[in-house]
């Protein structure tokens, strides 16, 4: 019997050693990569070739298969380095990354892969992501510099235990048509119709929308106007939280700020200054100035309305580039209005860094060559050949130096749109790509000269400082995910129903109360101890 426990022990033993054995492995493999291989710098980045394979998400938008696209052919032969692109459609993108991940069978990297901030650090400190610091130090001059010159950035992207994980999509922080995305537009030609000016003020917001509404500035009497339409009702309350002296970080954070004492987090969805802004909404609605039906409305019919010309304003990205019709081209950016106590700010803005883009697993054999590969696309030269490719074959530069794509992808004969003609040669249509975005090479909605002539018109009231996506420890995000996620919910679905009336505002109290009982306290106690370890990073 002694012997048939000790053999159990020591059978149980040789199963723990093995898999520490194993464990172990594949981060020894990390450290014993041929560092010979490298080249100094530049490219080619390998002397002798190295193949990586690669877990990618792949967007609507993107190319169906990334092996055989001409971007990656052409750095192929620049760096040395091999990708085998694993294209995972979005559709079903989670089971099969959550399944590789659980597997232990894992790609050498994830690439646009949409993961979540939280299973970025969770999967970081179980050693499944490799930390990135002292490759970023050693193998990626463009990204350090990066965040040399920008420290929020660096802030930003490291979770509380000091590492950073993921190589972001970084943002040029002075392209303002991209960090504002969609704004308010107005149509410039009802506004000669009723022979008014642009909106400066919410009282005068809602006396245009209100002349729209009984004016008949189209002069069709058989157009019935919409004065303000859009996707969602969240686009005019980001507009207006501003105007009400909330929303003063940007937004990444739409449930909390920075109190007026500068120093606590605020959860502005139960002040008063969010009643009074919701009170001045549902006005809009009861009143019939907002698409009935804004709450529910499809994607698909919001674009019909618009390329029938009824929307008398909206808050969306430029008409002129995604409205279809004739009236495309009637609308002016909108301006930040003046609150009824004198606030005015815009805050419709992101954090110019994501978290989230390329992450490196512990069982890539090459980490030093993959952050090498992956850092060509935070210099000038990678995001040329990342967004337009390769000159005289998909771009061209004008005379005055301006980037432009050859005429086959801008008027395709084929009669393709400008992302479905871009994706056969570059990968950047669908987002969520890591790497350095400039506005000189990018020619989304965002990059045209209606979007940036609007974001010029909002620039002078752009909030100070934007905070970015803050990072939770372990402990704290699965409060954030059961008890944070519940209060979140409630505030977006109570929004909607104070705005339209279904519940009445004058239950307001008891929604702050039934927020309270939902565990707000200790919601805010997560949210400051967040800010002030993102303040100390």
């Amino acid at each position: 019997m002694k012997l048939k426990k000790l053999f159990i022990v020591m059978t149980l033993l040789v199963l723990i050693l093995a898999a520490c054995s194993n464990k172990n492995s594949s981060s020894d493999a990390a450290e014993e990569e041929d560092l010979d291989n490298l080249t100094d710098s530049g490219l080619p980045i390998v002397k002798e070739p190295i193949e990586l394979d690669i877990f990618a998400g792949k967007a609507p938008a993107t190319a169906d298969d990334w092996n055989d696209v001409l971007i990656w052919n052409e750095y192929e032969e620049m760096t040395n380095i091999n990708v085998n692109w694993d294209m995972v459609p979005h559709e079903g993108l989670s089971e099969k990354r959550n399944l590789a991940l659980a597997s232990g069978d894992l790609p050498d990297a994830f690439h646009s892969a949409l993961i979540p901030v939280p299973d970025i650090f969770k999967y970081g400190q179980q050693g499944t992501f490799i930390p990135l610091n002292d490759l970023i130090e050693e193998h990626a001059p463009n990204f350090k510099s990066i965040l040399e010159e920008y420290p929020e950035v660096e802030k930003a992207i490291t979770f509380p235990d000091g590492n950073i994980y993921s190589f972001p999509l970084i943002s040029d922080p002075e392209f303002s048509a991209l960090r504002i995305s969609e704004g308010p537009w107005i149509r410039e030609d009802w506004l000669e119709a009723l022979d008014m000016d642009v909106p400066e003020t919410t009282d005068e917001f809602y006396e245009y929308l209100k002349a729209v509404k009984e004016g008949n500035p189209s002069g069709d009497e058989s157009i019935e106007e919409i004065p303000f339409g859009a996707q969602t009702i969240s686009g005019l309350v980001t507009y207006l939280k501003g105007s009400f002296g909330i929303g003063n970080k940007g937004k990444d954070h739409r449930f909390i700020d920075l109190d007026s004492d500068g120093e606590s987090v605020r959860f502005y969805p139960a002040s008063d200054n969010y009643k009074e802004m919701l009170e001045y909404i549902h006005k809009l609605y009861d009143e019939g100035l907002i698409e009935e039906n804004i709450f529910s409305i499809s994607p698909e019919q919001f674009y019909a309305n618009a390329g029938e010309g009824v929307y008398g304003s909206t808050y969306n990205h430029s008409p002129a580039e995604l409205f279809p019709g004739e009236h495309r081209d009637s609308y002016t950016g909108g301006l930040t209005l003046e609150g009824p106590h004198g606030d005015k700010a815009f805050t419709g803005i992101d954090f110019p860094s994501g978290t989230t883009g390329l992450v490196i697993t512990s069982q890539n054999e090459n980490p030093a060559a993959t952050a090498r590969w992956m850092d060509y696309f935070y210099s000038d030269e990678g995001a040329e050949l990342f967004f337009m490719g390769i000159e005289g074959e998909t771009f061209e530069k004008t005379e005055d130096g301006e980037y432009e794509y050859v005429e086959e992808i801008r008027d395709n004969p084929d009669g393709l749109t400008l992302d479905q003609a871009v994706a056969q040669y570059l990968t950047w249509p669908g987002g969520q790509y890591p790497g350095v975005l400039k506005e000189d090479y990018f020619k989304g909605a965002e990059g045209t000269e209606s979007s940036k002539e609007a974001a010029e018109k909002l620039e002078p009231d752009f909030i100070e400082e934007v905070w970015p996506s803050f990072t939770y420890t372990e402990e704290e995000n699965n409060t954030m995910t059961s008890v944070g996620a519940d209060i979140e919910k409630y505030v977006t679905e109570m929004t909607d129903q104070f705005i339209s009336g279904q519940t009445p505002l004058s239950e307001w109290d008891t929604y702050v109360k039934t927020l309270e009982n939902m565990g707000l306290e200790q919601y805010m106690e997560i949210q400051q101890d967040a800010y002030e370890r993102y303040l100390s990073n």
